[in-house]
């Protein structure tokens, strides 16, 4: 598979007898549990942590709050589906868009710094034939407005209704300003230099992710098929917090919604830690400071975290194997995961290199 673009065929799925598959399955399971172990992660103590959390709380509140992610999950996955169904017209199927998202969602619950986005950017530019890397982020730019605009509402109500939330996230910029701006003002310079060097490629990748945008153009297909499907799914996600919120008898007000809305947000934007473990429950704590204790809001965000990645890996799960099959569905994940991590690599060691060769002209 080309970087810049998918060849259109979908791994073939395995076949043979149903035994055969279903202790194949268990088998891997059995494999993945053990190098799980072996990387460190207590896998056991994750799913005995998993069965606390939903044997301590009632099961309509987990119940609800799995099918106020579902709905997330889905009617985001169908704002993707519209871009990219006028950007590459004919060639979009609507279960390989609620796959592939579904998969990224999953992903970005266990790894790190949001690698799955661009698993399921690799993934769509495999199974759609025009797709580009470069339109994808184009359709990601417009699939993110709508996001955009309701987190900075979020975030502005945070800093204004929550104190000390802007000293916990970005302590940084209020201890050393300075340092911010040259931060800054260095990285503008790189990034016109690096501009300037590549302006024909450049061009290319432009003229690629214009594609990416194509429904922009059509104002009553963004609205209708786009913003307002992703504002059902902020909704959705707004009813999750607040079902989990129920579960431990905080108080479910506007201002505590929002609150957590917008520490989640933060956190997730700036952790590195897969799904911002531990990260969000630091932030969490902090939002509900005024409505409850710290052991009770890290309970809560602790069993929303574990629950709705519980769910999430399985929910994708599900899709990729009906989609693509069980072999179609993991030969597809392995490759655009492979792929992603190369991509992740390359940009850490060009970043690096344009540090350095800065640090040699500066001397």
């Amino acid at each position: 598979m080309g970087a810049g673009g998918g060849n259109g065929a979908t791994p073939a799925p395995v076949k043979g007898h149903p035994i055969r598959r279903i202790l194949f399955i268990v088998a891997l399971v059995i494999a993945g549990g053990a190098l799980a172990i072996l990387l460190g992660w207590d896998i056991r103590g994750w799913f005995q942590r998993l069965w606390d959390t939903i044997t301590t709380i009632s099961a309509e509140y987990v119940v609800a709050g799995v099918v106020a992610e579902t709905v997330k999950t889905t009617a985001t996955a169908y704002a993707w589906y519209a871009i990219l169904v006028f950007a590459y017209p004919g060639e979009v199927r609507w279960r390989q868009v609620w796959a592939a998202y579904a998969a990224c969602v999953a992903l970005n619950f266990v790894l790190p710094a949001n690698l799955g986005t661009i698993v399921m950017f690799i993934m769509l530019t495999t199974v759609i034939v025009s797709a580009t890397f470069a339109g994808m982020i184009g359709g990601f730019l417009v699939q993110k407005i709508f996001f955009t605009l309701a987190a900075i509402f979020v975030w502005l109500y945070l800093f204004f209704t929550v104190p000390g939330s802007f000293d916990i996230s970005f302590e940084f910029v209020k201890d050393h300003p300075w340092a911010l701006v040259t931060l800054l003002v260095a990285g503008a310079a790189v990034l016109f230099i690096a501009i300037r060097s590549f302006w024909p490629k450049v061009q290319k990748w432009w003229e690629q992710a214009k594609d990416g945008g194509q429904i922009v153009a059509h104002p009553g297909a963004y609205f209708g098929r786009v913003f307002l499907p992703e504002a059902v799914a902020w909704i959705a996600g707004l009813v999750v917090v607040g079902v989990f919120m129920a579960a431990y008898d905080i108080p479910v007000t506007f201002h505590s919604v929002m609150a957590v809305t917008g520490s989640n947000s933060i956190s997730n934007t700036v952790a590195v830690t897969p799904g911002g473990a531990g990260v969000n429950q630091a932030f969490n704590v902090a939002a509900l400071g005024d409505v409850t204790d710290s052991a009770t809001a890290t309970a809560y965000s602790l069993a929303q975290q574990i629950v709705m990645t519980a769910w999430s890996l399985l929910f994708a799960l599900v899709l990729m194997v009906w989609v693509f099959g069980w072999g179609g569905g993991k030969a597809l994940l392995e490759q655009s995961y492979a792929e992603a991590k190369k991509r992740a690599e390359e940009q850490k060691a060009a970043h690096a290199a344009k540090k350095a060769a800065a640090q040699a002209e500066s001397r």
